[in-house]
């Protein structure tokens, strides 16, 4: 019997036990918990598809509940469906390949390890919390790690970067309580309010109360996901955080807005997000477009990676706001998607700096000749992102289309068109930075004496190139396991605006 409290056991007794143990012995514990962490989450996978094939329509499972604070009804109640699967999927191979890449740290290993883990801990305990207060909670254990990782670890201006990231975060955060607040304060379940957000699902809260409290909520959460014109924490918070660092960012801390946005504010608040409905595909077409764009100007290789995923995780925004079935599939597919190709990118970008000390594309040339096999996952990391079939970025990235497509209005329609025509700058910027860095003559002397991908570098990749080949090649598994949790979101949804 899967219980859902072992997920979260697992990464704290695997950061204490980094704690304890020697420096050179720290990588080892840490990646023996990330192997289990990556274990127990695929047999839980299993188990649910299991669950679900044998007819089991219970909209949780693995439910757990207890009493943590009566006074104010607050539960540590958690469960799992689809989209809560895949979420935890992604972070255990996220932070599995973050620490193999992160194997040679060698300034305060066992403390740079014990922050990793503690962020997975935080992401977990986030997508599997079915009371508002307990899911809070552990978003902010998800904050202060960032911030110590990259103020020490970092690289370039990590102090700016890492308040700058810190302060963004955190008024995410307060924005994100005040709108839970309200939302508590205007649940009435047997005379007393609640944060359960199974019970809040079934209520219908008024249409005041969520005209207010669904920007505040929407904006809270997009700020982790990078919404314009929120999103400046991000390109300078990738480009100074260490390499595992930036994979997490990317990979899982931006995917805690995407879920937030759709699990909490649209899925609790269907009228308010239908009205304005409109605010989140304009925001989120200008993220695309001015993301790509952005990332057309950079020449830093972090910074280019970083403006890229400003624009990627606009497609997770734009596909909530659609507010069809086959968008917001797409933007939970997109969510999955861009954890791992920009895990691979950032993973890579590290490898490349470690061994070139510049991240700089004008400095860079002729690389395949002297590391293929890094080189090669680089420009299959870029083919990803730009949508090559038979990658996991174009399933995603069309399905967000074709679901953005059904909505017949013309603002919609030429969002879409708008967003489509993204793809075009993103594939400008993707060969352009790939053919200067990695191809033609070879700039440095010294790149001739480069060593190609160690085995902690290969065993990372092709882990992550296999989860992304995956979704490319048959997406169905992915698509099968989280329908079902979108149309109970679009069912939520007509049951009140009648879409």
């Amino acid at each position: 019997m899967i219980n859902l409290s072992i997920l979260l056991i697992i990464p704290l007794l695997s950061a204490l036990a980094v704690i304890f143990a020697g420096a050179k012995s720290a990588r080892m514990v840490a990646l023996l918990g990330a192997l289990a962490q990556l274990g127990y989450s695929s047999y839980m996978m299993l188990s649910y598809m299991g669950e679900r094939a044998a007819g089991n329509t219970n909209q949780m499972l693995y439910q757990t509940k207890m009493s943590w604070f009566a006074p104010m009804n607050i539960e540590y109640f958690v469960g799992v469906d689809g989209l809560s699967i895949a979420m935890i999927m992604l972070t255990a191979v996220v932070v599995l390949t973050g620490i193999l890449i992160s194997w040679n740290v060698d300034k305060m290993p066992k403390e740079f390890f014990f922050l990793l883990l503690l962020l997975s801990l935080g992401a977990y305990g986030f997508f599997i919390s079915l009371d508002l207060f307990t899911m809070f909670f552990f978003l902010e254990v998800a904050v202060i790690p960032k911030f110590l990782l990259i103020g020490v670890w970092g690289s370039g201006r990590k102090e700016y970067s890492a308040m700058k990231l810190a302060l963004m975060l955190m008024a995410g955060s307060a924005l994100v309580l005040v709108g839970l607040l309200c939302l508590y304060f205007n649940t009435n379940v047997n005379g007393a309010h609640t944060f359960d957000l199974l019970q809040i699902s079934k209520m219908h809260i008024p249409i005041e109360a969520q005209r207010f409290i669904f920007p505040l909520m929407f904006v809270g959460f997009g700020i982790f996901t990078a919404m314009f014109p929120f999103h400046t924490w991000a390109p300078d918070g990738h480009s100074s955080a260490p390499t595992a660092a930036s994979m997490f960012l990317a990979g899982i801390s931006m995917k805690l807005g995407g879920y937030g946005c759709l699990r909490v504010a649209a899925y609790l608040m269907p009228e308010a997000a239908h009205e304005y409905s409109w605010i989140i595909i304009l925001l989120s077409t200008i993220a695309i477009i001015y993301g790509a764009f952005a990332t057309l100007m950079q020449t830093d290789l972090k910074y280019i990676n970083a403006y890229s995923s400003v624009s990627h995780c606009g497609f997770v925004i734009f596909g909530i706001g659609m507010l069809t079935k086959t968008a917001i599939t797409g933007a939970v597919m997109q969510m999955v998607s861009h954890g791992l190709m920009t895990a691979l990118f950032f993973g890579t970008i590290g490898m490349i700096y470690e061994r070139t000390h510049t991240r700089q594309v004008a400095q860079l040339g002729g690389l395949l000749k002297t590391i293929p096999f890094i080189i090669t996952v680089f420009v299959i990391a870029g083919l990803c992102s730009l949508g090559l079939p038979g990658l996991s970025g174009f399933v995603a990235e069309m399905t967000v289309f074709m679901g953005a497509w059904q909505n017949p209005d013309t603002f919609s329609r030429v969002a879409t068109v708008l967003a489509c025509a993204s793809i075009v700058v993103t594939a400008v910027y993707i060969l352009r930075t790939t053919g200067a860095s990695v191809m033609g003559p070879i700039k440095n002397p010294d790149f001739l004496t480069f060593k190609d991908a160690a085995w902690n570098e290969k065993f990372a990749s092709i882990t992550l190139l296999l989860c992304i080949l995956a979704i490319g090649v048959a997406p169905y598994w992915l698509s099968d396991l989280v329908s079902p949790d979108t149309q109970l979101i679009m069912d939520n949804i007509s049951r009140v605006v009648g879409k």
